[in-house]
């Protein structure tokens, strides 16, 4: 099959949680089919893997978006009517490319990753036609979807696919409640035009794809009358994070005192929200008990908050590292004290597939079927979360039984191939040519 594969960003290198599964979706669907690949790059650093991406893809058309501009082009956004998030992710330049590969190829399916993509395909002349239609009422709705469909299968158009990974549209409302005057105004305005265009997407997509069961119900949910939703789950490459993998150490972290770990992108609000929070209430408390302890931020793009929070005595903050698997080795506790959080978060199945013990909250570890005290810790206020890390600390038998049990775990369950199969399923289904 011929596939056209949209990305809100590049897809390499797979260091965050986005680029992780979008990549490992292009790596497994190149093994059977051609893929072309339309995409933005936010970082220009990023631009050099292009030959990467050539190995998995017939065609790469990579387009820079410069933050800055995008930003202030989004905010353009509140005097109209589209998300916030469409305007700062919709390329004229990525546009025109891809309305020149729909003219000159016969795709079979087009993969959407992230919701936004889905406006390169709505003011697409290809799919005028395809996608005029508005959704109406509760009622009507579905009678029509069942039209379109079949005048889709008619035509022989390729068949649309979007990959949400989560409702990101509820994301939006949990930063309204955390976030002050006027950026929570601005926030609930999204939450709402972006909630409207996931609700278009679905009634004009043949698959609408979610990270987990509960982002699908959730979307169900927020829109009852949401067709043709499945959930493909994220994975993690066990071979790759592995206790046995490396045997480097990172110098500046001494062994001979506690490391704590966090991992992720620290331009991230959620990621920013947590490690703040965990320096500002939890990492006290551990230090009453372990005065030496460290605890190391590992990713790239520390937002000035999460820079200002290597001034706390233990606390150091790396940037980016070009191989994050020592800093895990080094890791004697893995923290995820995330307050929003949704879906399949990669850096738990990275922490937990190189067997180091994990304490989390709640909302990080919805999406993984994790059980509570055999594979993780899960606590949520600060005074139990730091007595958590306390007791692994001081107990090295009872975290070691932590980490081997969750590797185990997540070897059995996570494993990217397993959850990749089930793209055929969707790329299989009802496609006709003409």
């Amino acid at each position: 099959m011929e596939i056209l594969y949209m990305a809100h960003r590049i897809p390499y290198p797979p260091n965050k949680g986005d680029k992780i599964r979008s990549f490992n979706e292009i790596k497994y669907l190149s093994t059977n089919h051609e893929v072309d690949l339309a995409c933005l790059a936010d970082n220009s650093a990023d631009l050099k893997y292009l030959n990467e991406l050539r190995t998995y893809c017939k065609r790469v058309c990579v387009v820079p978006l410069n933050r800055t501009a995008r930003k202030l082009r989004s905010m353009t956004s509140l005097i109209g009517k589209k998300p916030l998030s469409v305007g700062y992710f919709y390329s004229y330049a990525l546009q025109r490319t891809i309305g020149h590969w729909l003219s000159t190829n016969a795709y079979d399916a087009i993969i959407c990753f992230s919701s936004p993509m889905a406006e390169h395909l709505f003011r697409s002349q290809h799919f005028a036609s395809r996608l005029s239609a508005q959704p109406e009422t509760h009622n009507s709705q579905p009678n029509k979807a069942k039209k379109l469909e079949t005048r889709n299968l008619e035509l022989g158009t390729p068949r649309l696919i979007m990959d949400f990974c989560d409702v990101d549209s509820d994301k939006w409302l949990q930063y309204s409640n955390q976030c002050p005057f006027p950026f929570n105004l601005v926030y609930r305005i999204e939450n709402r035009r972006l909630l409207n265009y996931e609700k278009r997407i679905n009634f004009h997509f043949d698959q609408s794809v979610f990270v987990s069961q509960q982002e699908a119900d959730l979307f169900h949910r927020l829109c009852p009358e949401a067709r043709n939703v499945s959930v493909i789950p994220n994975g993690v490459d066990s071979d790759y994070f592995s206790p046995q993998a490396l045997s480097f150490e990172p110098s500046a972290l001494s062994r001979k005192k506690p490391v704590l770990l966090f991992t992720g992108a620290m331009d991230y609000y959620a990621n920013v929200d947590g490690v703040t929070w965990f320096c500002n209430e939890i990492f006290p408390m551990i230090k009453r008990d372990f005065p030496e302890s460290q605890f190391c931020i590992v990713g790239s793009n520390p937002h000035p908050r999460v820079r200002d929070l290597a001034n706390h005595d233990g606390v150091r903050v790396t940037g980016f590292v070009k191989d994050i698997r020592p800093y895990y080795q080094t890791a004697d506790v893995c923290v995820i004290p995330l307050r929003l959080a949704r879906g399949v978060q990669n850096k738990v199945l990275e922490a937990m597939a190189m067997a180091k013990p994990v304490v989390i909250t709640t909302r990080a570890i919805e999406g993984i079927h994790a059980i509570p005290e055999e594979h993780v810790l899960i606590e949520d206020t600060g005074p139990s979360f730091s007595g958590a890390v306390s007791k692994l600390l001081k107990n090295q038998n009872l975290a070691d039984r932590l980490g081997a049990r969750a590797r185990a775990f997540v070897k059995a369950n996570y494993a990217w191939p397993t959850h990749m199969k089930k793209f055929e399923t969707l790329l299989q289904a009802r496609v006709f040519r003409i």
